[in-house]
């Protein structure tokens, strides 16, 4: 569950990491209040104004200004409220900006120059372990650092069975170039940090940048906060983080009903059961020249109700062209998907998109018996390699 910067501070605020304060606003006028609250509590005469959207790269599409006044406080606000903010990171269309976080300026003078670096905290996939992955190069994609300048990226692993220990906090200061004050507070910033992730039960935590000010202190001026859906159960106060406005409808959709769906760009729908099945069907899909328009694994009980919705789910997708239905038959029994397949397409009506059924397993025969008698327009198969075929069929 992705979070939006504001709530993402919230959360590292509630475990001691330090950040650039904020308050969000729904429109113009709440925008000055909150600037107002912001000069009251910080003293701050300048104010960020910045896009509430689940992407990155908001300062490049024109979803970040600074406003050196109350007056453009209200009219930055006001432009950036209502605007599809297009970014490197969202589609062509743009999302639409609802809130924006009013935010004081930590950029001020002092007795230093600031600082911008880069830090998440996220897993390893491949030692199974947290890391902690940091850049001297703040403010930047980091993308672009680690392939022009790969020798900036550092990383930190984190043994599970003892947690972050102090000497690699400290570590991490002395390679982002640190000392005195500065270094003690990066220091306890990392611990609260790594301290936050562990605890809120994230997969990602990404600060960028991560500001020294011109006073030694450090602080979060970003956040991109991704909390684990698995976990949720223990934390029911992020449940209503959620916002459904940022997430693709059809997925949302899906998900009410319990089916695990994820859009994609294709042209041939999916209808699996089993996550690794339907990773291998994505690549059926593409050795049979088409591109998977999405993954949707139905799970074990693919009735009628189930593929009825599952139906209805995939054919919201303009593009799909095709649909290819993949079950293989251990717990559920195969003739039962196929009568399933058979009473959701009567109820449906006419759909005229091509579906072919390949259903292996239990009852496979009956099942194939089933869908070759019942006079539908669908087109069943035993093998891979004879579902791709009917694919590359229906798709010339």
């Amino acid at each position: 569950m992705n979070l939006h910067e504001y709530q993402g501070k919230e959360i590292l605020s509630s475990f001691g990491v330090r950040i650039q304060r904020g308050i969000v606003a729904q429109n113009a006028s709440e925008a000055v209040t909150a600037a107002k609250q912001l000069t009251n509590e910080t003293g701050t005469s300048w104010y960020v104004i910045k896009a509430q959207v689940h992407a990155g790269g908001r300062g490049k599409g024109g979803g970040v200004k600074l406003a050196k006044n109350l007056q453009e406080v209200e009219e930055i606000a006001g432009k950036i409220i209502g605007m599809n903010l297009i970014t490197p990171q969202t589609s062509a269309e743009g999302k639409k900006v609802h809130q924006v976080l009013v935010a004081e300026d930590v950029y001020y003078p002092g007795e230093s120059e600031t600082e911008e670096f880069y830090m998440s905290v996220l897993l390893n996939r491949g030692t199974g372990r947290n890391m902690i992955m940091y850049s001297t190069e703040g403010g930047m994609d980091i993308e672009t650092v680690a392939e022009e300048t790969p020798h900036l990226i550092f990383t930190e692993e984190i043994d599970p069975s003892v947690g972050l220990l102090p000497f690699q906090a400290r570590r991490v200061a002395f390679n982002l170039g640190l000392s005195g004050m500065a270094f003690k507070e990066m220091t306890k910033f990392v611990m609260a940090l790594y301290t936050a992730y562990v605890k809120s039960d994230s997969s990602l935590f990404e600060i960028n940048p991560v500001l020294k000010t011109s006073d030694n202190k450090i602080l979060a001026v970003d956040a991109k906060v991704t909390i684990d859906d698995n976990a949720l159960y223990r934390h029911k106060d992020y449940v209503d983080l959620r916002d459904l406005r940022e997430e693709n409808p059809i997925e949302v959709e899906a998900k009410e009903v319990g089916l695990n769906y994820v859009d994609l760009d294709g042209n041939v729908g999916c209808m699996v059961n089993g996550a690794g099945l339907a990773m291998a069907t994505m690549d059926l899909i593409k050795q049979a020249g088409g591109e998977p328009a999405n993954f949707l694994d139905v799970g074990g009980t693919a009735d009628a109700a189930r593929v009825e919705q599952a139906f209805k789910i995939i054919l919201k997708d303009p593009a799909v062209k095709a649909i290819l239905i993949n079950i293989f038959g251990g717990i559920v029994r195969c003739d039962r998907v196929a009568q399933g397949v058979i009473d959701a397409y009567k109820n449906m009506g006419n759909i005229e998109v091509p579906i072919i059924v390949r259903l292996q397993g239990t009852n496979a025969d009956i099942a194939k018996e089933l869908i070759d008698n019942s006079g539908l327009a669908v087109l069943s198969a035993t093998e891979f390699q004879e579902a791709a075929d009917k694919v590359q069929e229906v798709l010339v």
